[in-house]
Order: structure tokens, then C-alpha cells, then sequence
């Protein structure tokens, strides 16, 4: 390659044994929804023993850490209670933590109590597909808990001008959101929201712009698992999507990605390793 991305170097220690090195490897979060109707896993993990083993096989398959969701995001999906949110989630988190102690947890909400309250119970990282707008509390309690915080670009609607540079300034103002509310900026991670308030062509075209999205100075994390522009692109079933997620997956570590959301913790570690050696190689 010529021309080498560049990947933040980042140490996270959490005081509680758990932590995360930025910048020498990618970087894999495995997906763990404790929910009943989430697009290629609903129900599967709602009680605490199958969700525990389900975070134990994704610790053996080389998961770096874990994303652990009660709300589902994809299209369409139906919004939850708080109450019922926390029923799901905060169970499940204590669950974990007590099975994988040195598992660094992330919490996968939009709602700043839920966040807190998963932060309480163990989790470590804050991850809000709504980039800090969908709770004007939840930039404060970010800060608050000093954690890193990822914040995905989202919309209510695709009324776009000229979509990549629209998304970057999204981005941008998610990042002041944090920065206002006193969010350190090494605590920041971006993710550019493929799938979320884009059209097909959109995501294909935005996949072809990450390395702008690395630009803005901050990490990247990129997750691609099983959506709906690979099975439309591929014309197959989700079950059958992990070899059209791990060609994302490549070419968002080519353009600087630094870490991947992803179901299928094996495969793509595999694959992700494989990049590595070509571009992480000096």
C-alpha cells in the first residue's frame, strides 16, 4: 500500500482489571442483544444462561470486548420502556461481568438512565446510535463516568445535501455535544452509522468514504454485521451474509476503522487478522 491509514493509539485501563490497547490491531466487539426482536439474533439470548454462554463463546473466538444491547435498532423497531430496557439489560451485564471479569462491556443505548445504570452494574463504555441527540443527558453522563463514549451518525430523516460531507458535519456536531458537556477527547470514538437513516446506495457510497470519517481525529468503529445493504447486495439470506461482512470489514481497517462491531466474532477475527499483517505491519 502507499499509503497507510493512521490509527489513534489509545489505553483504556477501567479499574476494575478490564482494559483495551487502540492502535496495534484492530480491535473486535461482539454483538450480544438481550432482546426478543433484533433482525438476525431476537430472542436467542433473553435469559441470563444462553446470553452468558453466548458472551463466553465469543471470549474463546477472540471478542477484544463486548456490545450488550436490550432495545433493538433495526428498521422499523418498536422503542422500549426504560423499565423494561433495564429489565433486559442490567441482569445481563452483572451476569458477564461476574463470568468475565476482565471483559471490557459496552452498553448499547440511546437513554442517559439506561446508561448510567448499565455504567452501575459493570458496564465500561457508552455506545449511542443516536450520537448524543436522542438524550440531552447523555454527553453529562459520559463525562460524569469518564468512559469512552461511541457516537454513530443518525437521522430522523435521509434529507440529505451531499451526503458524505452531511454526515461528517453530523459527526462534528455530536463531537461538540460531547466536548460542551466536558467528554475528554481521548474517551471519543466515531462510528459513520452504516444502516442507520441511509439508502443502500448511501451505505455503498459511505463505505467508500471512511477514511474521511478517520480524518476527523478520532477512532473509528465500524459495524456492518449482517445488515441489510450486504444481503441486498449479495441477494441472500442473513444467516449466510459473514463472507459480505468480513469485505467490509477489510475494507474499513484499509481506510483506518479501528474497531469492528460484528456477530460473527471467529470469521472476522480471522479476517481481520489477515488485514493486519499487510497494514498494520510497520
Amino acid at each position: 500500500m502507499k499509503q497507510r491509514p493512521i490509527f489513534y493509539k489509545r489505553v483504556y485501563e477501567f479499574g476494575d482489571g478490564a482494559t483495551l490497547a487502540l492502535g496495534n490491531r484492530t480491535l473486535i466487539m461482539g454483538i450480544l442483544n438481550a432482546t426478543p426482536d433484533s433482525f438476525s439474533d431476537g430472542g436467542r439470548y433473553m435469559n441470563i444462561e444462553a446470553a452468558v454462554a453466548h458472551a463466553e463463546a465469543m471470549a474463546l473466538a477472540g471478542a477484544d470486548m463486548l456490545d450488550i444491547g436490550g432495545e433493538s435498532t433495526r428498521p422499523g423497531f418498536e422503542p422500549v420502556s426504560l423499565e423494561e430496557e433495564l429489565r433486559r439489560i442490567v441482569p445481563v451485564i452483572r451476569a458477564v461481568r461476574k463470568a468475565l471479569p476482565h471483559m471490557p462491556l459496552s452498553i448499547d443505548t440511546y437513554k442517559a438512565e439506561a446508561a448510567r445504570q448499565a455504567l452501575e452494574a459493570g458496564a465500561h463504555i457508552i455506545n449511542d446510535i443516536w450520537g448524543l441527540k436522542g438524550d440531552p443527558n447523555m454527553a453529562p453522563v459520559a463525562a460524569e463516568y469518564g468512559c469512552p463514549v461511541i457516537i454513530s451518525h443518525n437521522r430522523h430523516s435521509r434529507d440529505y445535501n451531499d451526503l458524505v460531507p452531511d454526515v461528517l458535519a453530523d459527526l462534528i456536531g455530536s463531537v461538540r455535544l460531547a466536548q460542551a458537556a466536558g467528554v475528554k477527547e481521548d474517551q471519543i470514538w466515531l462510528d459513520p452509522g452504516i444502516g442507520f437513516a441511509k439508502t443502500h446506495e448511501d451505505n455503498l457510497e459511505l463505505m467508500g468514504h471512511l477514511s474521511e470519517v478517520a480524518g476527523l481525529g478520532y477512532p473509528v468503529l465500524l459495524g456492518t454485521s449482517r445488515k441489510r445493504f450486504i444481503k441486498q447486495t449479495l441477494n441472500l439470506p442473513v444467516e449466510e451474509l459473514v463472507e459480505g461482512t468480513a469485505a467490509t470489514v477489510v475494507l474499513g481497517i484499509a481506510q483506518g476503522c479501528q474497531i469492528m462491531r460484528v456477530h460473527d466474532v471467529g470469521a472476522i477475527k480471522r479476517a481481520a487478522l489477515m488485514a493486519d499483517a499487510i497494514i498494520y505491519r510497520d
